[in-house]
């Protein structure tokens, strides 16, 4: 018969026995004996556990097949085989059932590692003496503990003789002390299930060692009696203990914040089943469970003040066994959480003067909560205030959240005046001069830019700057507050004439004055005002019918400087005029090629070819007119070419003939 530990395992035997009421005449014995068996059942699961005296896992590893059993220190009359197929009376260790084929389900271990090792067993096809076998030492008479195990049916369809297996308990020299029956674990027509059997018992007293015995109720063979065996435990077994918070049952995790932590109280109600019991609160962070020196009792009060995890649970015995573990019972676990709680730095750019920003900042968290003078708030971690007034100065206050930790710190804000600055009035001066600056509202003075003043740390400095300068003075009082204000120096230039550079033309041409005036309110006109066409403007038409010089004039209109003038020299070039014919007979007339003002050109350059290229004739300037002689010889009546250059830019080239 097997015991039912959870709803589907009950919709299991229910649908068994429902079967069976409706097929043998002894279904009412058999309801009440299920009936019987969930009512323990339910009262077992009511009660409390220790940790496991033994554990068998089977261990794990990467590779299909482990060892045989000597690993977990049991022993087996089957053979050992290292298949994934093992053959009638044979057993295996191995991760997964996959290489079975289509006889067998494909499964895992209980636990659904797909490294997991467990046990597979091939029944013999004759019953044996047992497929395991185990020692256990170190246990406490008198007290009572519980088996279980995790076995399936390994058959995929037809079993001849579904596995069915009794679970024996027996002293060192073979005295049984209890057994217990699975019954059928029948076939699973869907896939492979996992089912847990357990049951308890009460060691003798006076007895410390027992025997852990498995044996087949079934024959194998060929398909029959084939399972997987997982998770065999093996532990102290006892009344519940119910551990909470503050003596609430729902009440097992709790939160709390390093620093600001708060005395918890762990509490278990008195335990019913034990004659003497003793009790021993333990914790656990992170290295396993540790007894905490001198918690016996059953409510413990516990205020760790450092960020971690802290688990904690009762265990409980008999009192002549507590310091056993192998003895103990143990509570559900309670969970308390101490969070590292945030730092709170507040920093703000304090003292500072009205119409400034204020620069606010707090240390990292999550969640920001400002509050200040004003009416200020803020949920910013660094919340900025612009324009600052007198009304902003006071504290300043963040709390910083982090998870439901919080912390809070505070600055105080000075906030100051700004004084009045006053640069004085705007004034204007001659270039070269200088003037005194008046500032005021404050205690110190600073100047920019700093060209052309005396000093620029004081309230008055003598300003002499070159040009129009706008001056800007920061003022500051007592608080190190600061205003500014400005004041125009304006510098009136004095007057500068520029004539322009020297004209050359040739008479009967006319050319354009370039001058030019510098300075502040100026007028000019040029002297003499004969042959231009305005004498009032700076770029007048000049058509003079000789040399002459003029002369700019540049006057300031509001009495900076001296008159400036500047003159300018205009050269007026004779008109060349070129005679085609000359005869150098020696009769008196015409005897020389008179070219008409080419005297008056001095750096002019005259030459003459004849008709073959041959250049007969050549002068620099022209003082002495050519007297149609080459070498000293006259040259030979005919045609001869020449080219004129006045180095003025005008070039003249032509003819002329020679006559006798």
């Amino acid at each position: 018969m097997m015991v039912c530990f959870n709803r589907e395992r009950l919709q299991q035997c229910g649908r068994l026995f429902s079967f069976i009421s409706m097929h043998n005449a002894v279904s009412k014995l058999l309801i009440f004996i299920f009936a019987l068996l969930m009512f323990i059942s339910i009262n077992t699961h009511a009660q409390s556990l220790g940790d496991p005296v033994v554990h068998i896992t089977f261990g794990a590893g990467t590779s299909t097949h482990a060892g045989a059993l000597a690993a977990d220190s049991g022993t087996t009359s089957y053979t050992y085989s290292s298949a994934d197929f093992p053959t009638d009376g044979s057993y295996t260790i191995e991760n997964t059932t996959a290489g079975a084929g289509n006889v067998w389900w494909s499964t895992t271990d209980h636990t659904g590692d797909p490294g997991g090792y467990m046990m597979i067993v091939n029944a013999s096809v004759s019953k044996t003496d047992y497929f395991y076998k185990r020692e256990v030492d170190g246990l406490c008479g008198g007290t009572t503990y519980q088996f279980s195990a995790w076995i399936g049916n390994l058959l995929r369809s037809e079993d001849l003789s579904p596995p069915n297996i009794t679970f024996g308990l027996y002293q060192t020299d073979g005295t049984l002390i209890q057994s217990y029956t699975t019954g059928v674990i029948p076939l699973q027509p869907t896939g492979f299930k996992w089912v847990q059997f357990a049951f308890n018992f009460s060691l003798p007293a006076g007895t410390s060692n027992v025997i852990i015995k498995m044996t087949n109720n079934s024959n194998g063979g060929a398909p029959a009696n084939d399972e997987a065996l997982d998770d065999i435990t093996f532990s102290p077994y006892g009344p519940a203990l119910v551990a909470s918070f503050s003596g609430s049952a729902s009440s097992t995790t709790e939160t709390e914040c390093a620093g600001q932590t708060t005395p918890q109280t762990l509490t278990v109600p008195p335990v019913t089943g034990y004659t003497n019991p003793a009790y021993q609160w333990q914790l656990n962070t992170g290295n396993g469970w540790n007894d905490i020196s001198g918690a016996t009792a059953l409510s413990l009060t516990v205020n760790p003040t450092t960020a971690g995890t802290y688990l904690y649970r009762l265990a409980s015995a008999e009192s002549a066994n507590i310091s056993s573990l192998s003895c103990r019972i143990v509570s559900n676990v309670l969970t308390l959480t101490v969070n590292s709680a945030p730092s709170a730095t507040v920093t703000a750019n304090t003292p500072l003067c009205t119409g400034n920003a204020l620069n606010l900042s707090v240390s990292s968290g999550t969640n920001y909560s400002w509050t200040g003078p004003n009416g200020f708030t803020s949920t910013l971690q660094n919340p900025v205030i612009s324009n600052i007034t007198a009304a902003g100065a006071g504290v300043y206050t963040a709390t910083v959240t982090s998870g439901n930790c919080s912390a809070t710190s505070s600055v105080t804000v000075s906030v100051y005046a700004q004084p009045v600055a006053d640069a004085g009035s705007d004034v204007t001066i001659c270039s070269g001069e200088s003037t005194t600056l008046n500032a005021s509202g404050g205690l110190s003075y600073s100047w920019s830019p700093t060209t052309g003043l005396s000093d620029p740390t004081i309230a008055n400095p003598v300003a002499s700057p070159t040009d129009t300068t706008e001056y800007v003075v920061t003022v500051s009082n007592s608080n190190a507050c600061t205003a500014t204000d400005t004041v125009m120096v304006n510098v009136l230039q004095k007057p500068v004439a520029n004539a322009g550079a020297d004209k050359f033309i040739t008479q009967g041409q006319s050319v354009t004055l370039d001058g030019t005036a510098k300075g502040s309110n100026v007028s000019y006109y040029w002297t003499p005002d004969e042959y231009l066409s305005n004498d009032t403007v700076l770029r007048p038409v000049s058509s003079p019918p000789e040399d002459i010089t003029y002369t700019l004039h540049v006057v300031s209109n509001v009495g900076c400087g001296a008159e400036a003038t500047d003159n300018v020299f205009v050269r007026v070039y004779k008109k060349v005029v070129i005679p085609n014919t000359f005869t150098p007979n020696g009769d008196g007339i015409n005897d020389t090629w008179d070219i008409v003002a080419l005297n008056t050109y001095p750096e002019s350059v005259t030459q003459v070819f004849n008709r073959y290229g041959t250049l007969v004739y050549k002068s620099k300037g022209y003082s002495i007119a050519w007297d149609g002689k080459y070498n000293n010889q006259l040259v030979p009546a005919g045609t001869y070419y020449y080219i004129i250059d006045l180095k003025n830019g005008d070039v003249f080239s032509g003819w002329v003939l020679v006559m006798r």
